[in-house]
């Protein structure tokens, strides 16, 4: 028994999917079905109730999950103890990202980082705020990066930088005229807006509810890349993070425009599921994201 195997169980009882337990250790799902069958063989023990309704664990199977569990951590623990002792920053980290972040803001930190170490290797994936979560929780990732962190007992929240949210229009819209405009001179534009269940979105409505107003929302898209598109060829207006426009409003496709009823902020957070070991790599990583690295 190896531990890439207590792992894959253990992958397999936290996402209840093959599927992505598959995905996690990049083998196939037949390769985590034999693992799996040759556990149950070395114990003798049933450890999963095969039912297509729902994935649950036999009571054999949940002692394995937790004995299991701290098996491998005692082992990540002592790898990273080990690497820390010879001053190796190396090895592989599983990144979620959504899809704002990960093509605006991680770009500069993450080209630092692989200046600085470049036998690490960052896998990045783009995913909706939900699936981050998701992703993180279950062990398909080691770290996320969302907007407006959600807390979560079973989550660190590592908080990085906030980004202003600011009014953008196109160059012809009489908006583009003035540096600044009141929410209350928004009522009635056509408004151009993420799906209601982005974080940025609802922070949005929030903002637009607290100052009674009421825009029309005509479209809505779940990332910022089309929002920006529709803004451009004058669809309506939007309200995005200032670092998601910077080309565009250098560029003068887009104008921006400040909100002169204060200054509203998208905050920034790296998620790390609580008790995870963090090799040296994924601490550095973090040091860089929170501009100490």
């Amino acid at each position: 028994m190896q531990i890439e195997s207590l792992k894959m169980f253990c992958d397999l009882a936290e996402t209840e999917s093959f599927t992505k337990a598959a995905q996690i250790s990049e083998v196939t799902q037949s390769a985590v079905s034999q693992q799996i069958s040759s556990l149950e063989r070395q114990f003798r023990s049933i450890l999963i109730e095969r039912s297509k309704k729902k994935f649950r664990l036999t009571r054999e199977g949940q002692v394995l999950y937790d004995f299991s569990k701290q098996i491998i951590q005692t082992y990540e623990a002592l790898e990273s103890r080990l690497q820390e002792i010879k001053d190796v920053i190396s090895g592989t980290i599983r990144l979620a990202t959504i899809y704002s972040i990960g093509l605006h803001d991680l770009p500069p930190y993450l080209k630092q980082y692989l200046k600085q170490y470049p036998t690490v290797n960052v896998h990045v994936e783009y995913r909706r705020a939900n699936q981050v979560y998701e992703d993180v929780l279950g062990n398909v990732v080691d770290v996320g990066l969302v907007a407006y962190p959600v807390r979560d007992s079973k989550l660190e929240i590592h908080s990085l930088r906030r980004d202003r949210l600011v009014l953008i229009c196109h160059p012809q819209n009489p908006l583009a005229r003035s540096k600044s405009t009141k929410l209350e001179s928004l009522a009635g534009y056509k408004f151009i807006g993420f799906e209601p269940d982005i974080p940025t979105r609802k922070a949005i409505d929030k903002i637009f509810k607290d100052h009674g107003v009421q825009v029309q929302n005509v479209m809505e898209f779940d990332n910022i890349e089309t929002v920006k598109r529709a803004v451009e060829i004058d669809a309506g207006i939007s309200i995005v993070p200032q670092a998601t426009v910077a080309q565009e409003v250098a560029n003068q496709t887009l104008i921006q425009v400040d909100i002169e009823d204060g200054e509203f902020y998208r905050p920034l957070a790296a998620l790390v599921k609580k008790n995870k070991v963090l090799s040296p790599a994924m601490k550095q990583f973090l040091a860089t994201l929170k501009g100490q690295g």
